[in-house]
C-alpha cells in the first residue's frame, strides 16, 4: 500500500526549510537578518491555549505544554484553500522566528491531523507512519529507528527517529502517530539532538476524558 500524505509533505517541507538554523545574532544583539520582529512575535502563551502556554485540542484528546517564548506560526501555516474536514493543521511552533537564518538548530513542533476516508486501505498508525517514514527520507533524513510502539502516558503511538546532517550541524527528528475519532494525528519534534527532542515530547500529553 503506498499513500500519498498531502498535508504530511506541505508540513514536513516548510518545518524543514524554517527549522534548519536559527537566527544569528550580530554582535551589537540584532538580528543579521533583514527582517524585523516585534517582541509580540515571541509568544508567552499560544493563541489556542486555554490555559498559559498550553495547547489544549479537546477533539482529539491531548494536551502539548509549549516552551515560554516560543513563536507560533500555526495560523501563518494555515492552507486557505483546506477542507478541515480531510486535514487540519493544529500546532506548529518553533523556538525561534522561521523567516531568519543563522547558524544553528531552530527546535520545533508541528501537530497535524488528516482523515483517514482520504487514504483508502490506512487502518492503522502502522499504516500511516510507513509513507511518512517516506516522505521524511526523501528530504534527506536517516533513519536512526524504525518503526516502533511509544507510550505516552495510557495511549500507545507509533513513533520513528531520524537524523539528516547540515554541514556541521545535526537535526534530529522523531514522529509520532496515532488514531484518533477517523484521523491520523502526527506529532513532528525537531530538535539539535536526540535528548532535546525527548525533552520535547515530555510535554505532549493524553489526560483523562470526562465521560458524559
Amino acid at each position: 500500500m503506498r499513500l500519498r500524505l498531502r498535508l504530511a509533505s506541505a508540513i514536513l517541507s516548510v518545518a524543514l526549510s524554517s527549522s534548519g538554523i536559527l537566527a544569528q545574532q550580530s554582535p551589537s544583539g540584532t538580528s543579521s537578518s533583514k527582517a524585523k520582529h516585534s517582541p509580540e512575535q515571541r509568544l508567552k502563551t499560544t493563541p489556542t491555549a486555554s490555559d498559559e502556554g498550553t495547547y489544549r485540542n479537546l477533539n482529539f484528546g491531548f494536551t502539548y505544554q509549549v516552551r515560554y517564548g516560543w513563536v507560533d506560526r500555526t495560523r501563518q501555516m494555515q492552507d486557505e484553500n483546506n477542507d478541515p474536514a480531510k486535514a487540519q493543521l493544529l500546532l506548529a511552533v518553533f523556538e525561534h522566528p522561521p523567516e531568519v537564518t543563522g547558524d544553528s538548530v531552530n527546535s520545533a513542533v508541528i501537530i497535524a491531523a488528516e482523515s483517514i476516508a482520504i487514504y483508502p486501505g490506512l487502518r492503522t498508525a502502522a499504516d500511516y507512519m510507513g509513507p511518512l517514514m517516506e516522505l521524511t527520507t526523501s528530504k534527506g533524513f536517516k533513519v536512526t529507528n524504525e518503526p516502533y510502539e511509544f507510550h505516552v502516558g495510557t495511549k500507545l503511538l507509533v513513533r520513528s527517529d531520524f537524523v539528516k546532517a547540515i554541514g556541521k550541524l545535526t537535526m534530529n527528528q522523531s514522529s509520532l502517530v496515532i488514531l484518533r475519532k477517523n484521523f491520523a494525528v502526527s506529532f513532528t519534534f525537531i530538535g539539535s539532538s536526540e535528548d532535546e527532542v525527548n525533552g520535547l515530547i515530555e510535554s505532549l500529553s493524553f489526560p483523562p476524558q470526562k465521560s458524559k
